[in-house]
């Protein structure tokens, strides 16, 4: 995520303050068993079959990138928040995987290439979003996806991202672009929610 002068995110928000505190949230932490059952069954069907390389974008504290390395993946995590990486390693600890700090619409990564880059609610956050899913999408190798779980939180001032937006910023990408509604299946959130959020599983060419 970006930076501000001040320490914080383009999203307003500084997230080192929040690190002690973000897996009190059900579909952070993961901490309840049937959330936890409703994470790992859609990962499984958005990531790829056969274990592979794994890039978790805006990783935060490695729960989703537990629940990959869980079934055989060999996970790198990018944070910008030194204590969400900290966290991270620590929940990792002994599992293929490595935590990075830096920038998740530029990923510290080198020449490496993955099979899947992950990303959960960080799109939103970013300045340019269409730049930063093309910069991904080079990351990716053939036949490589974007796993994308993005939504629009808020009534009274929302602040997300719609899904035909995003959409539409794959668009220029080409290949397939399937779109899953998550809000309607409250197992994940651990709880019932009235907002839009969903999934993007896209495959470009």
């Amino acid at each position: 995520m970006d930076e501000n002068r001040d320490g914080t995110t383009t999203s307003g928000v500084d997230w080192d303050a929040e690190a002690a505190g973000f897996d009190d949230e059900p579909d952070h932490g993961l901490r309840d068993p049937d959330v936890r059952r409703a994470w790992a069954a859609r990962l499984a069907s958005w990531l790829p079959a056969r274990p592979g390389d794994l890039l978790d974008l805006g990783c935060g504290t490695g729960s989703l990138s537990l629940l990959a390395a869980e079934q055989g993946h060999r996970v790198t995590g990018v944070d910008r928040s030194p204590a969400m990486v900290k966290l991270a390693r620590t929940k990792l600890a002994g599992r293929d995987a490595a935590f990075l700090e830096g920038d998740a619409a530029a990923p510290p990564v080198g020449e490496q290439r993955f099979d899947a880059v992950l990303v959960r609610h960080v799109l939103w956050t970013l300045p340019d979003p269409g730049r930063a899913l093309s910069r991904w999408r080079h990351l990716l190798r053939p036949g490589g996806r974007l796993v994308l779980v993005e939504g629009v939180w808020g009534t009274v001032t929302p602040v997300g991202i719609p899904a035909d937006l995003l959409t539409a910023l794959l668009t220029p990408l080409g290949g397939r672009v399937r779109v899953e509604r998550l809000s309607d299946d409250p197992a994940l959130w651990g709880r019932a929610v009235a907002d839009e959020r969903y999934a993007v599983v896209a495959v470009p060419e």
